[in-house]
């Protein structure tokens, strides 16, 4: 997720995963996987920045809004490891 600002000030955060593309026409023009678009005030190269910077904090498993995304990573992947048992049979 991102925050981002609309033109009338008003703040937004958004799910970086729906962007389909982003451009200028004068203003920054979202378009969503959805076909909705919308306006903001920040400039494409930093709505990008800002996508970039996101998906390296969850990337890297560092904390975000209260989260420990590192501690939710190993939890699930341990979930999903099978016994040490089934893995020797599995040759």
């Amino acid at each position: 997720m991102i925050r981002l600002t609309r033109l009338n000030g008003n703040p937004i955060t958004l799910n970086s995963d729906l962007i389909k593309f982003v451009e200028n026409a004068p203003d920054t023009v979202i378009t969503l996987v959805s076909g909705e678009k919308m306006v903001v005030k920040e400039t494409s190269e930093e709505v990008m920045q800002r996508v970039v910077e996101f998906r390296r904090l969850v990337l890297s498993g560092l904390k975000l809004t209260g989260t420990d995304l590192g501690a939710a990573m190993v939890g699930a992947t341990k979930h999903h490891e099978a016994p040490a048992s089934e893995a020797s049979h599995r040759g």
